[in-house]
C-alpha cells in the first residue's frame, strides 16, 4: 500500500482526510499481509463513483442477455445471437467488449455442449433441440466494463446434461455465498470446486475468472480449484468475476488451433459456465451484473 499522511486527501478520490477515510481499512488490511496473505492493491479496490459508472455498464450487459433469452431458440443460428448483442448493445449506447479484443472478431461468445468458452457465432451453427449454450457477454460504456454469462437449455434436454447446467448454477450460488468482507478467494473456489466433485463433476484448471470494471481482465486471475482461507483477501471495494467453468468428464481441454479462441472438452463431453460480476462490499456483496 502507498504510504499517505494521516491529514492527506484519502486516495479513493472522496475528498476527506486519509485519516476519516481509508486508514483504519488499509491498516487491517496490512494486518493480512504481515502474516502472508495476499492482499489487494488500491489500485485493484473500486470507488463508489467508479462503483455507479460499472453498474451503468452492467445495465447495457444484464439487458443483452435478458434479449437473447427471450429470443433463442431451436433451428436458431449463433450469428442471430451475435446480433442481438451488438444491436442492443450500441442502440443503448454501448459498445461490445470482445470485438476485436486481442483479433476476437464477434461481439459475444457462444459455446454450445462441448464448447467450455469463446465460442465463436456462426450462421452454420444452428441450435438443435438438445443443445446448451453459454452467451457471455461483456459491455464497455464511458470506458467502464460489464461482463456475465448465462447458459440456456435448447428443446428437450437430456436429464444428465440438464443437471449438469443447474448443478454448474448451484456451483455458482455457492461460490457467491462465500463473498465476505476479509474472507478470502479461496473460499470462493473452494465452495464451487467441493459441489461440482460431488456431483461427478470437473473444474476446468486453466481459464477462471478475473478482477474486472476499470479494464476489461484486471487482477487477480480467479481459479476455482482452490482452499479455504487461501487466495487473495476480499476487500470492500475488490471486484471480480465468479465464472467456473464445470465438466460433465474429464477437465481436460483444447484450444482450436485454426482460430486460436474456441476451447473444448478434450473428451468431447458437455461443458457448462454461468458467470456473475461481483463486488465486496462492507457487509456481503453486491451482484453488479448476472
Amino acid at each position: 500500500m502507498q504510504k499517505i499522511n494521516r491529514n492527506d486527501p484519502c486516495w479513493c478520490g472522496s475528498g476527506r482526510k486519509y485519516k476519516q477515510c481509508h486508514e483504519a481499512m488499509d491498516r487491517k488490511i496490512d494486518s493480512f499481509a504481515v502474516k502472508g496473505h495476499k492482499v489487494p492493491t488500491h489500485d485493484m479496490l473500486k470507488t463508489p463513483e467508479q462503483v455507479e459508472k460499472i453498474r451503468q455498464s452492467a445495465v447495457i450487459n444484464m439487458a443483452c442477455l435478458d434479449a437473447v433469452a427471450e429470443a433463442i431458440h431451436e433451428g436458431m443460428s449463433t450469428a442471430e445471437i451475435d446480433k442481438i448483442v451488438y444491436d442492443t448493445t450500441t442502440k443503448m449506447g454501448g459498445i461490445p467488449a470482445p470485438l476485436n479484443y486481442e483479433g476476437f472478431p464477434y461481439s459475444v461468445c457462444t459455446s454450445v455442449n462441448d464448447q467450455v468458452c469463446h465460442g465463436y457465432p456462426s450462421e452454420d451453427v444452428i441450435l438443435k433441440s438438445g443443445d446448451i449454450v453459454n452467451v457471455d457477454c461483456s459491455t464497455i460504456l464511458d470506458g467502464y466494463y460489464s461482463d456475465s454469462s448465462r447458459m440456456f437449455m435448447i428443446g428437450d434436454v437430456d436429464p444428465e446434461t440438464r443437471k449438469l447446467v443447474e448443478v454448474t448454477k448451484e456451483c455458482c450460488d455457492l461460490g457467491l455465498e462465500q463473498v465476505k468482507p476479509w474472507g478470502f478467494l479461496g473460499d470462493v473456489g473452494a465452495a464451487i470446486c467441493k459441489h461440482a466433485h460431488a456431483n461427478g463433476y470437473q473444474v476446468v484448471r486453466e481459464i477462471g475468472g478475473h478482477g474486472v470494471g476499470l479494464e476489461f481482465h484486471e487482477e487477480p486471475w480467479v481459479g476455482y480449484n482452490t482452499l479455504p482461507g487461501t487466495e487473495l483477501l476480499l476487500v470492500p471495494g475488490f471486484m471480480f468475476t465468479i465464472e467456473p467453468m464445470i465438466n460433465m468428464g474429464t477437465q481436460k481441454i483444447k484450444t482450436d488451433p485454426n482460430n486460436g479462441w474456441e476451447v473444448s472438452t478434450l473428451d468431447g463431453k458437455p461443458s457448462a459456465q454461468w458467470e456473475y460480476q461481483v463486488l465486496v462490499t462492507e457487509t456481503g456483496y453486491e451482484v453488479i451484473s448476472y
